[in-house]
């Protein structure tokens, strides 16, 4: 089908005001030699009228909120003409109205299919959702609202609204508006993107957005795990029996370095914070140990809790008692399982991944170093088995 002419004109029936006295705004599809009227379903103060730029003059409230909807408005309808186009079939206004009145009563926009997948995720938490992975989609969920309201002047957006250019200025907006890092805006582009992904699954959008949209590199640090000497320092170091804390969370580290096992599973009964299964792994007799030293049946956890904030308090104590120079955190102990107790014990590397619980393999080749040690044996193990080859040069 050819379209030789598409317009859409907006004007005012003033024989209908309200009680208030306003006007209802209609509106005027035409396409090629067919005409459709509809209803825009808002209504404005008829002296605030602009007939030649059919919007309302000044920056009232109610010009800049009714401006705003009426954009909108004319966006859906470009949308769904835009959209019969690309069907490349025969149609005229009415059918342009149609689609843009179903559209519009049951439009799917992107911050209400957020909110849509924030809920479900919600409804998962102790299933396959962790409760701590819902704080990035809130803050995204915030941010991404700010945004629009700023970008867009309105409270959402259609699929349809949205351009090319649309990730780069959300990009700008947390790193600059907000002073965020880069690592945070990562996280918030991806759900965005993930959403608008969905939406074109879904048949929500025309076409599936940002696609070709890569996001900002990841600064990605190899994870800290401690030298054989450090750990055997903290291991021997005697602390006063009258710092009870200072025991436990010293017991508590050395349990993360022989497990790999996470703070927040080790202060429960064992069940894995992410998904609540119960975990099963099979344990170092160092491990067991430090089990039984606090088996106790007044509680159902593991170990004595201590909070969080105190923990870290507590390591930075015991990295001055065993007289280590590095900052000594938690979560060192898991990095150390994975390479110092486990790789240069010649354990492969798929079965620390799957120790550690990682799904991805390249996660557990940043956790487990090879160290010189680990390397020198490996060399030496080679030069064994070659021994009896011969170098053809």
């Amino acid at each position: 089908m050819k379209v030789e002419k598409f317009k859409v004109l907006l004007y005012l029936k003033k024989s209908g005001l309200d009680k208030f006295g306003k006007a209802p705004i209609m509106g005027r599809i035409t396409v090629n030699n067919t005409m459709a009227q509809f209803s825009c379903k808002l209504s404005c103060t008829p002296e605030l009228w602009n007939p030649r730029e059919s919007r309302l003059n000044g920056k009232s409230k109610e010009a800049v909120d009714v401006n705003a909807k009426i954009d909108r408005l004319l966006l859906s309808v470009n949308s769904a003409f835009d959209s019969l186009v690309e069907r490349k079939i025969d149609f005229d206004a009415t059918a342009v109205k149609e689609l843009l009145q179903g559209s519009v009563e049951t439009q799917i926009t992107l911050l209400k299919r957020l909110d849509m997948h924030i809920e479900d995720m919600r409804s998962r938490i102790g299933i396959d959702v962790a409760k701590s992975s819902m704080s990035t989609y809130i803050y995204t969920r915030r941010y991404l609202g700010e945004f629009i309201q700023k970008r867009f002047k309105t409270s959402d957006v259609a699929f349809g609204q949205l351009n090319e250019h649309i990730p780069w200025e959300f990009q700008d907006y947390i790193l600059k508006d907000k002073g965020l890092a880069v690592d945070t805006v990562r996280h918030y582009l991806a759900i965005l993107k993930k959403i608008c992904r969905m939406a074109f699954k879904e048949g929500h959008a025309e076409k599936r957005y940002f696609v070709n949209f890569k996001l900002p590199q990841e600064n990605r640090k190899p994870p800290r795990a401690l030298s054989r000497e450090d750990f055997e320092k903290i291991r021997d170091v005697v602390i006063p029996p009258e710092r009870i804390t200072h025991n436990i969370a010293r017991d508590l580290f050395l349990f993360a370095c022989y497990t790999g096992v996470p703070y927040a599973d080790a202060v429960s009964k064992y069940l894995r914070k992410k998904n609540e299964y119960l975990a099963r792994v099979k344990l170092l007799p160092e491990a067991i140990s430090l089990i039984e030293k606090y088996r106790s049946d007044d509680r159902k956890e593991l170990f004595p809790m201590i909070h969080h904030p105190n923990m870290r308090r507590h390591m930075k104590g015991l990295r001055d008692l065993a007289g280590i120079s590095c900052d000594l955190v938690y979560h060192m102990g898991r990095h150390t399982f994975g390479s110092l107790i486990t790789l240069e014990a010649g354990v492969p590397i798929e079965t620390i991944s799957k120790m550690l619980g990682h799904t991805n393999l390249t996660t557990t080749q940043l956790y487990a170093r090879v160290t010189p040690k680990k390397l020198f044996e490996d060399m030496d193990k080679f030069i064994e088995a070659t021994s009896d080859m011969k170098l053809v040069l």
